[in-house]
């Protein structure tokens, strides 16, 4: 969806009319009565407004048939011009285009925000998930049903194909965090992910794949991370039925529902700790939270990692601990 015009300059081409229509009369008038172009104006003026004044000077006949078409040109103008404002009044275009650019601005001031293509039942949670932890969104949708219920929820949202560059450039995707691509058809998470990865190279992207055979294609496609949404749920079932605690405190420490969670931090990159080891950067000290893995740029992953690992630039840090300790931490990788 491209962005629409404001609504007055669909009034254009009777202004270019109108144009026409003065500089006709005046030039009419200037050619058949001999008038000076003050007069003829003026004369074009009150003929074409019907103000009802009386002419200028005398008409000849001449001059009177030329009035007669530069009143029905210079009328049928005005009610052409008259019948659109009635129309952008009555289809509320203006107060339409107002919301956009002010949804518009908001956008174009977002950092660091994802981006959610889909608002159906799997991209909802997803919304309020992140709503909950107060991380900026947008959505784009194309579904009507999806997008009423985003303005009822007066979520920042754009309405167009998700996989369309004009539309991803419109969420801002060259500032934003990641993607998240919530969408039913694997087919047009493919096309999403491939437009998404080729405007922004670096950017972290979320796909969701309805059927195993699609998990390559996505990751093909330039998706980071792809997730079978049946795979998980029968993970999670099968978990639930023999861990129950492990995932009851699992799920605890997740949601912040206790006093010590789990979180990730990323290492800068140029930071001062990179190259030095754990143990040297301050990770492992009494007040820092406690570190349960190291995943490397490339993926691979240290779980309790020694205390003489060194770090790489990029890499992310999980660490396990209460919320100051978990600043403390934070304060190191600064």
């Amino acid at each position: 969806m491209t962005r629409s015009v404001h609504p007055l300059l669909r009034f254009r081409r009777p202004g270019l009319f109108l144009v026409v229509v003065l500089a006709v009369g005046t030039a009419g008038y200037v050619r058949i009565e001999h008038w000076d172009l003050l007069d003829s104006f003026f004369m074009t003026l009150i003929t074409v407004t019907t103000v009802g004044y009386q002419e200028v000077h005398p008409l000849s006949p001449g001059g009177r048939i030329f009035t007669s078409g530069l009143i029905v040109g210079g009328v049928g103008t005005m009610l052409y011009a008259f019948g659109l404002f009635a129309q952008v009044l009555a289809e509320g275009q203006l107060g339409s285009w107002r919301r956009e650019r002010q949804v518009a601005m908001r956008i174009d001031d977002l950092r660091d925000h994802f981006i959610l293509c889909g608002y159906g039942r799997i991209g909802t949670r997803i919304a309020l998930e992140l709503e909950r932890q107060g991380v900026p969104l947008v959505a784009i949708d194309n579904n009507q049903e999806a997008l009423g219920r985003l303005r009822r929820e007066e979520r920042l949202h754009l309405e167009g194909d998700a996989a369309s560059e004009e539309i991803l450039r419109a969420a801002g995707i060259e500032r934003a965090r990641g993607l998240i691509c919530a969408v039913d058809a694997d087919e047009r998470a493919v096309y999403i992910t491939l437009a998404a990865r080729a405007l922004h190279p670096t950017l972290y992207i979320v796909a969701r794949a309805g059927h195993p055979e699609s998990v390559r294609r996505l990751e093909l496609a330039g998706a980071n991370r792809v997730l079978s949404p049946y795979r998980m749920a029968g993970h999670r079932m099968a978990e639930m039925a023999l861990r129950p605690a492990v995932l009851e405190v699992m799920d605890t420490l997740q949601a912040g529902g206790a006093e010590i969670g789990v979180e990730e931090m990323q290492v800068p990159e140029a930071g001062p700790i990179v190259g030095r080891t754990l143990a040297d950067a301050g990770l492992l000290a009494a007040d820092a939270a406690r570190v349960l893995a190291i995943r490397r740029r490339t993926g691979q992953l240290h779980v309790s990692p020694p205390p003489d690992l060194p770090l790489g630039a990029g890499d992310i840090v999980v660490v396990l601990g209460s919320a100051q300790e978990i600043d403390r931490s934070a304060s190191v990788l600064a």
